[in-house]
């Protein structure tokens, strides 16, 4: 069995379908996950899901529920991590391929709540988000914001991956990047830690969430603008095929 290597030019056109797919998917799969929240929520609070969540976790079968949920979302993490191993060539296109798959599913996630249950409410109506490897919460605005960051990300990546140009990062920059994941990431564990809480609004910290996002833009145009623009020698090309 041989494999061709697709000439360069052909190369923006196979990212282009590949991220159509991409989405298709990501569409597809935010809708089995709005369906099986739904009967969560049928299950849990016939009455309405509303915080705080006074009595979340408490019962034999909440505890039992929850185990098989957080299994349900590792088995989610493999499947996006999956795709974006199968349709991108090299870490560069896979990484923008997973951020793709995560941004669009969590953006429709909600559009599909929306059409189902006439949820949330308001962009700030508080969700739970993950539950790995503790309860994730804010306002639905949080997570949205991040998926749109992530989809813009990865689209600049594939753009410059298509026209022969990746963007580098260096070992400083990685370093940099989980920094502001980090000040990302710990606001929603923090409010997800005070769900029960009447004051429970008071524990998402706006101001380290916006203080990462801005770094991790900050960062990514840094490398953005500092990778050396040349294409790749004819010859390292043909080395491929």
């Amino acid at each position: 069995m041989t494999f061709e290597y697709a000439p360069q030019k052909e190369k923006p056109f196979m990212i282009f379908k590949h991220f159509l797919l991409v989405l298709l998917f990501s569409i597809a799969f935010a809708y089995i996950e709005s369906s099986v929240v739904v009967y969560l929520r049928e299950i849990f609070y016939p009455n309405g899901f509303e915080f705080p969540l006074a009595g979340f976790g408490l019962t034999p079968l909440w505890r039992k529920l929850l185990l098989i949920e957080i299994g349900r979302e590792a088995a989610t993490v493999v499947l996006m991590l999956t795709a974006a191993r199968l349709m991108g060539r090299g870490l560069g296109q896979q990484f923008a391929f997973f951020m793709s798959i995560f941004a669009v599913w969590d953006i429709f996630y909600y559009v599909w709540l929306k059409v189902l249950i006439d949820w949330p409410g308001s962009i700030m109506d508080w969700d739970i988000l993950f539950l790995i490897p503790a309860a994730w919460a804010s306002p639905v605005l949080a997570p949205v914001i991040v998926s749109i960051t992530m989809l813009v990300f990865s689209i600049l990546i594939l753009f410059r991956e298509s026209i022969g140009k990746p963007i580098n990062v260096n070992g400083m920059e990685r370093l940099g990047f989980t920094a502001a994941a980090l000040a990302v990431g710990v606001p929603f564990c923090i409010a997800g830690a005070h769900i029960k809480r009447s004051d429970y609004q008071y524990y998402f910290y706006w101001s380290l969430f916006v203080s990462g996002l801005l770094a991790a833009i900050v960062l990514f145009g840094k490398c953005w603008f500092n990778t050396p623009a040349k294409r790749p020698r004819a010859a390292d090309i043909d080395g491929l095929m």
